[in-house]
């Protein structure tokens, strides 16, 4: 069947935003945030383009996202290390765990793992080992691909990011480490110091802009293409969706859309979103509920059966609904049929 509404995704887009980054990496390689299905997108598709495009390293959040990318051939770190439920999955090929805590090294260790990465906190106080743990011999012996660290605060203009880098420059030939790996999307961003041996893009590769300096480099990836279930003619006076909040200043053609919150349109789109039809813009009216969400159809002939598409400007996507572009893009859910062009 059908679906009624699809999530058309622009492989050219995402391709040219992986070359933005890696020329803007420099002489660092350019690795793949794949986690999280790939930002919504559908992991294994993206990783199937970026490595096409050249792309050799990619990062997933866990193991059941590294078996879900099984035998796609790619390189893949896994962010969240290795639990104790997680050893009977460590032969996957070309997967390798970012140890974060004394207890997954000493796991490893036991397991008599081979290459792995690490993990260290240089003060975001999230996952990772400490500079401390290092210099007392925590990692000796291991066979460490890449060293690697997190950044607080790369999308704002934060001292700490000039602390983070000096605490994570500090390490280097401190472990043996072949590469060392700090930034991220807006970390790339921050300069070429920041690179290191590998960048870890995420949210920029999808169309996401974390840093002002790459609002001209990146292109949205995603747009999302609903159906109108019905249009009808909503008299002055009356009201539309849940709580009435909304009500006709003049007669209104109104389309009712399948789409809603529980595909990831939120709620705080709510007299707030917009789409398009052509060129015309359709504002969003009244409430967003779990599966419609109402347009203002103006003066438009978008009538039942026609497809509209929503702004894919994830910034102003953002600042429209009061959720952050991470949650706009991890949110889309599995009822899209997801097409790439």
């Amino acid at each position: 069947m059908t679906a009624p509404n699809r999530l058309l995704l622009d492989t050219a887009a995402l391709v040219a935003n992986w070359r933005a980054l890696a020329r803007m990496s420099g002489d660092a390689a350019c690795g793949a945030a794949v986690k999280a299905d790939g930002y919504g997108l559908g992991a294994r598709d993206v990783v199937a383009r970026l490595r096409a495009a050249g792309c050799r390293d990619f990062f997933v959040a866990t193991w059941a996202e590294a078996a879900a990318l099984a035998g796609s051939g790619a390189s893949l770190s896994v962010l969240h290390g290795v639990r104790a439920d997680d050893m009977a999955a460590i032969a996957l090929p070309g997967v390798r765990p970012v140890l974060n805590t004394a207890a997954q090294v000493a796991r490893w260790r036991a397991a008599h793992g081979g290459a792995c990465d690490v993990m260290v906190d240089t003060g975001m106080n999230r996952l990772g080992i400490s500079a401390d743990d290092i210099a007392a011999g925590l990692l000796d012996g291991l066979s460490i691909d890449t060293l690697m660290s997190h950044l607080a605060c790369a999308d704002d203009d934060s001292a700490m990011n000039a602390r983070q880098l000096a605490a994570f420059a500090a390490l280097r030939g401190r472990t043996g480490a072949r590469r060392m790996s700090l930034a991220n999307s807006a970390g790339i961003a921050l300069g070429a110091e920041y690179a290191f041996d590998l960048t870890r893009p995420g949210l920029a590769l999808y169309g996401g802009i974390p840093s002002p300096a790459l609002a001209d480099v990146v292109r949205p990836v995603a747009t999302i293409e609903a159906e109108v279930l019905q249009r009808r003619l909503v008299p002055a006076g009356a009201t539309v969706g849940y709580n009435a909040c909304w009500i006709a200043a003049a007669e209104t053609w109104v389309g009712i859309v399948n789409l809603g919150y529980a595909d990831g349109y939120w709620r705080g789109f709510s007299d707030r979103g917009r789409a398009f039809a052509g060129d015309a813009v359709l504002p969003v009216i009244g409430r967003v509920s779990m599966d419609l969400v109402a347009l203002d159809l103006g003066t438009t002939a978008v009538g039942e059966g026609d497809r509209v598409r929503f702004d894919p400007d994830l910034p102003r996507a953002a600042a429209a609904s009061g959720m952050s572009q991470y949650e706009l893009l991890t949110g889309l859910g599995k009822r899209f049929a997801r097409v790439w062009a």
